[in-house]
């Protein structure tokens, strides 16, 4: 999943979200999830424990929904209506289990594309098919490095600071030395957004000429098979949860 295009990969992406989102079916939801992660963990490899730590905030996010939906019960006549038709628990609660399940797949279609797609890539994709603006894209380029960066530097300056105390670092910084990192950290942002502004004008992003591109990737039959097999699979699900 990897190796595909990013720009197919994400438009099925947000065509499967809007289907999570218009589908109000809990099985649908259901099947959403367990064929996100079963993608992550089967054929990316990735840890199952991550794949369930991804799924916290989200589970968090959609459990509001939930108590909301049980406590207050202000849903409206579509949603009551579609949870009469759900046979395997009571209708009360069906449209506050279906917004909680709905939050978790949107969360895991998200972030499957997330770690499936390399962001230097996406946006060179954006620039070359999208014709994103090479000062967009190399700005979104240059967010994406500050913010690993930033948080080097965090723990560099904890690390200088507690040598200079001499004590051993604490695991969880405290509110008052957080704090006190704020103006160090402004200023090294403020160094960095220089430095990058120059190599953009060095760059020559303010020139309207056609540019080339470096180690862009092209589109290939493994793309168009995954954008087919995709739609199939969720036109199937869509058609399975309609009449289920």
């Amino acid at each position: 999943m990897s190796d595909l295009h990013p720009l197919p990969k994400m438009a099925v992406c947000l065509v499967w979200i809007g289907a999570c989102i218009a589908v109000f079916d809990v099985t649908f939801q259901l099947a959403t999830i367990a064929l996100a992660a079963g993608l992550l963990v089967v054929v990316e490899r990735r840890s199952v424990w991550l794949v369930l730590g991804l799924m916290v905030p989200f589970a968090l996010f959609g459990f509001g929904f939930l108590t909301t939906s049980l406590l207050f019960r202000e849903e409206s006549g579509y949603a009551l209506q579609m949870a009469r038709e759900q046979a395997f628990t009571r209708p009360d609660a069906m449209p506050g289990l279906v917004l909680f399940f709905r939050a978790i797949s949107c969360g895991m279609v998200s972030a499957f594309f997330a770690l499936t797609t390399d962001p230097g890539e996406l946006v060179r994709a954006a620039m070359v098919r999208l014709r994103l603006p090479a000062s967009v894209g190399y700005a979104l380029m240059q967010a994406m490095h500050l913010v690993p960066d930033l948080a080097r530097e965090v723990q560099t300056m904890r690390i200088a600071r507690a040598m200079r105390a001499g004590r051993r670092m604490r695991r969880i910084p405290s509110p008052y030395e957080m704090f006190s990192l704020l103006v160090p950290l402004l200023a090294f942002a403020i160094r960095r957004a220089g430095r990058a502004a120059l190599a953009m004008e060095a760059r020559g992003l303010g020139a309207q000429d056609e540019r080339t591109h470096l180690h862009v990737q092209n589109l290939t039959r493994a793309d168009a098979i995954f954008v087919f097999v995709a739609t199939l699979v969720l036109v199937g699900l869509i058609v399975w949860a309609v009449r289920a």
